[in-house]
């Protein structure tokens, strides 16, 4: 399955930066990087739930933020959040 990682990580402190390099490590280690903060990873289903987790175990879901794009047949693609920064629903009318 194709997945395409993204995060946002808080490097204003020490922490924050180690904790940036941990997860770009547990992403190259898995796809690509195609930008800064985002990874195309090809992996099976149990290779996703390991990623998954080592990723969830590096944030702080107080300070950053991770997303998980599903891709491939549309009928199945979604989208996980974790953290802060949450995004709109993209299938509700976005009012201004």
């Amino acid at each position: 399955m194709l997945i395409l990682i993204t995060y946002d990580v808080n490097t204003e402190d020490k922490e924050g930066r180690k904790r940036l390099r941990r997860v770009a490590k547990c992403c190259v280690n898995y796809g690509v990087r195609v930008q800064n903060s985002v990874f195309e990873c090809i992996v099976d289903s149990a290779q996703c739930r390991v990623l998954k987790q080592k990723l969830l175990d590096e944030i702080s879901t107080y300070h950053d933020s991770l997303r998980i794009y599903y891709l491939g047949d549309p009928k199945k693609a979604k989208v996980e959040h974790y953290g802060t920064k949450s995004a709109p629903e993209m299938d509700k009318p976005l009012l201004i």
